[in-house]
């Protein structure tokens, strides 16, 4: 079983800056894939920034605000968002396709979630 806990999330007002963070825990072998998706009340869950191997991909709305990136040692994501709006407001998910063990076939997790609310 793989756990993801997402931390960072909160209130901050529009122009400021928040670093969310997504730790993986349990049976990894490897991650091959870590992203962040958002979703808002009575909204769809879209993708917000997503890191594999050798690429990294952003929503239009959030480039060249947010950055995306790994520790794969510590099996960790994180998302630096700078110059907040409150079009940003929402629960952000972490999610990672992770391999268990050598033998096993890739799975997909989801964290609990994390607030994050921009004022304006």
């Amino acid at each position: 079983q793989v756990q993801l806990v997402e931390s960072g999330g909160g209130l901050v007002q529009a122009g400021g800056s928040l670093r969310l963070s997504c730790a993986a825990s349990g049976s990894i072998f490897s991650i091959n894939y870590m992203g962040w998706y958002r979703q808002e009340p009575g909204k769809q869950r879209e993708l917000v920034a997503g890191i594999g191997s050798d690429s990294t991909e952003y929503t239009d709305s959030v480039k060249g605000r947010f950055t995306i990136s790994r520790d794969n040692a510590k099996n960790m994501v994180f998302l630096q968002m700078k110059s907040l709006k409150p079009e940003d407001t929402g629960v952000y998910y972490c999610y990672a396709v992770v391999r268990p063990t050598v033998a096993s076939a890739e799975f997909r997790y989801w964290g609990q979630g994390t607030q994050v609310t921009v004022s304006s």
